[in-house]
């Protein structure tokens, strides 16, 4: 008899569940932080014409190293720093787990290097971890959302991670965090010869960026996508630091990682900066409109946001949000619920910011979904 080939596939990743992508066909598509603007029909046209002339028969050449050069102008990288490029965050954040797994000794003892982030936060950062055979360790935010200074401090002394994310803002909660608690984070990490990476995905709707800090260390990394920018669909991350850091970084990159039409188009959007500023424009301003719709709507509380989407928490016993979920599917809106990734989330829709009529669309099947 033969033996059953999934004995060869990890115990831990039978036991875990894939990243879920939920159906939207035939949707009002607002549960993955997307930009809701496609480009202009002539922009359409003249990007079909360059990407029609690429040569796809050879693999990726030095054209990657413009659009490296292109981001670290877009993004006013600093001095000093170099930039390296992933097919998406997803990828990066791999990458980092990937190159930063060494074991801590202790008392002459080995134990797993660990990946230490608030949570709840961006999934990718624990799954990450557990496919390397590192080590997760989440601390829990405040019941506000904002950073446990004493805990996060404490769990830094006590697991020496090598890797501390602060999402900046962060996802699902879409707010910014006090820049003082976050500088004694960063110091506490250095101390330990610990990286921390700022994840700023959703810079284009935020107020503030840590760009203009980020070379006052060492050891800090800074993490963006274009995803948010406009180009989801793209898969283009970038990673900026330390030439030192990022080289060691780099080495273990995929070649290749990019493909000749991901970066031609990332180099197109950027030649065009100014359409894709005016839709973060257009997304903010809509957000506005649309946080104060929701905090005139009876049987929610909504969150500020510094992001393309707002938390928001439907009012009534455990499941509401479920059922309010389930009766905007029904009425044809698709939003993320949330409310079962972390305790502090209970009864939470995570929205995300689309146009005018979307977001009227969701607002009225949100309202008529409450009152079912």
């Amino acid at each position: 008899m033969m033996k059953d080939p999934l004995q060869r596939i990890r115990q831990d990743v039978q036991s875990m569940h894939a990243y879920a992508i939920q159906d939207s066909v035939g949707m009002i598509k607002l549960d993955g932080m997307e930009n809701p603007h496609r480009l202009p029909p002539e922009l359409q046209a003249q990007l079909g014409q360059r990407l029609a002339q690429l040569a796809l028969n050879r693999y990726p050449d030095g054209r990657v190293n413009d659009l490296r050069r292109a981001l670290a102008e877009h993004a006013r990288m600093p001095e000093g720093f170099a930039l390296m490029l992933g097919n998406g965050s997803d990828e990066l954040i791999s990458l980092i787990a990937l190159a930063c797994d060494l074991p801590l000794s202790a008392a002459n003892k080995f134990q797993p290097a660990s990946i230490l982030a608030p949570v709840p936060g961006f999934v990718m950062y624990g799954m990450s971890a557990q496919l390397q055979g590192l080590k997760f360790v989440g601390v829990a935010l405040t019941a506000e959302f904002e950073l446990d200074e004493a805990a996060m401090l404490a769990a830094i002394a006590e697991h020496h991670p090598s890797v501390v994310y602060l999402a900046y803002p962060n996802n699902p909660t879409a707010n910014l965090w006090d820049d003082a608690v976050i500088e004694k984070i960063v110091q506490a990490q250095g101390a330990l010869g610990g990286l921390v990476v700022m994840d700023e995905a959703y810079q284009p709707f935020a107020s503030k960026s840590y760009i203009d800090r980020i070379a006052r260390h060492g050891h800090v990394l800074l993490m963006r996508t274009l995803s948010k920018f406009g180009l989801a669909g793209v898969r283009i991350g970038y990673l900026m630091g330390p030439q030192a850091l990022i080289s060691e970084i780099d080495k273990v990159r995929p070649p290749y990682n990019v493909s000749v039409l991901n970066y031609e188009c990332a180099l197109f959007a950027l030649e065009h900066a100014d359409v894709f500023a005016a839709q973060a424009h257009d997304i903010r301003e809509q957000r506005g409109v649309l946080l104060q719709a929701l905090q005139a709507l009876p049987g929610v509380h909504a969150y500020a946001s510094e992001s393309n989407m707002i938390l928001v928490r439907v009012l009534g016993d455990d499941g509401a949000a479920t059922k309010a979920f389930e009766g905007m599917r029904a009425r044809k809106v698709l939003v993320k619920n949330v409310s079962k990734m972390h305790p502090l989330l209970s009864n939470c829709l995570r929205l995300t910011v689309g146009t005018a009529d979307q977001n009227h669309a969701m607002i009225s099947a949100l309202g008529e979904a409450l009152r079912d």
